[in-house]
């Protein structure tokens, strides 16, 4: 009796095979995308897991964690992405997106790399910033409470810091920031924007009874100069708060770390952006920091496991380890032995 295969099931079987059969014998190198902020942490691993000469140095490209994650989704075979950094988590609706694909969320490793923290930063050339989530939110958002009727939104009318708040420089508001691609972006609104707009109370309360009017409040940004999406590369903005000192720019405390010698970063909401107060979360702008490693590829694509077990070392990821001196703040001993475990286990 010949026992028959639904068409359906076949299709699917081939469709499998095909992609495991291309990315055998297509590619032999391990492709990462997505976050800029975490860019140059997964570019040091694969240098140091490529010098070790067993396997090729892994591709890394800086595409922005919605643009990387987006590619990540697109599916399972050579053509795709093997690993995605994020500055943020992973959206609920961005892993709807990869299952429709065939990426099931079960087979996407989520892996915890370390602390970031967002920066407000300035030329070194001028005086230190001080300000607080409010004070951004005046500054950059697209509407605002009208101060002669607080109840009220109006276009944002300031234009220039001491308008948000007088103990500011008389200093144009020209904010130069990620794109909406960005992980940095998300984090940023979330933490910074929407943090600064509850302070008024009748907004905080829409949250509950009309959370979609809340996110149009709080997290669109203003279009008429004062905020400037300035890309996904974060070298850029660097350079142009160095040809620009009255500028303000946005960007993860890695690049502050970088170019420390010619930028400072502001307080927020009187915490400066430094090693330990992000370690600790004491900056109110702290976020970790993602991989997501996409399991259909493991043992396809030579060495993600390998670079995997090298990311999640001491030698890497611990708190004297080659990303701290890249910027990276580690987390503790403790939790770097429960991340190393579990990635590990789930990747083989």
């Amino acid at each position: 009796m010949i026992r028959k295969v639904p068409l359906a099931a076949a299709m699917l079987s081939s469709l499998l095979f095909g992609s495991v059969a291309m990315a055998q014998s297509g590619r032999d190198y391990i492709t990462v995308v997505g976050s800029s902020t975490v860019y140059p942490f997964t570019t040091t691993v694969a240098e140091q897991f490529g010098k070790a000469g067993k396997f090729k140095t892994p591709k890394v490209e800086s595409t922005g964690t919605g643009g990387g994650i987006k590619l990540f989704c697109g599916g399972v075979g050579v053509q795709h992405p093997d690993i995605v950094n994020a500055s943020r988590a992973i959206k609920t609706a961005e892993l709807e997106a990869c299952a429709k694909a065939g990426v099931a969320a079960k087979d996407i490793v989520e892996i915890m790399i370390g602390y970031d923290g967002i920066v407000v930063a300035s030329s070194s050339k001028g005086k230190p910033y001080k300000l607080t989530r409010r004070d951004i939110y005046l500054g950059l958002a697209k509407q605002i409470p009208d101060p002669a009727n607080p109840s009220a939104l109006i276009p944002n009318p300031n234009k220039t810091w001491n308008q948000v708040n007088k103990a500011l420089p008389a200093d144009k508001i020209e904010v130069l920031g990620p794109p909406p691609t960005s992980g940095t972006r998300d984090a940023f609104v979330e933490m910074v924007m929407e943090a600064g707009c509850s302070t008024f109370p009748w907004i905080k309360s829409l949250k509950e009874v009309d959370e979609s009017r809340y996110k149009r409040v709080c997290d669109a940004m203003r279009e008429d100069g004062g905020y400037v999406e300035a890309g996904e590369n974060d070298n850029l903005i660097v350079q142009k708060l160095e040809a620009n000192p009255k500028a303000l720019g946005i960007f993860g405390y890695s690049f502050l770390e970088e170019n420390i010698s010619q930028l400072q970063g502001a307080t927020v909401d009187g915490v400066a952006p430094v090693f330990d107060n992000i370690a600790s979360l004491k900056y109110p702008v702290s976020r970790p920091l993602f991989i997501y490693v996409k399991k259909a590829h493991v043992g396809v694509i030579p060495g993600i496991r390998e670079f995997i077990a090298e990311y999640v070392s001491d030698r890497a990821m611990g708190g004297e380890g080659y990303l701290a001196d890249k910027g990276l703040v580690p987390m503790s001993a403790g939790d770097l032995a429960k991340v190393r475990s579990s990635a590990l286990a789930r990747i083989k």
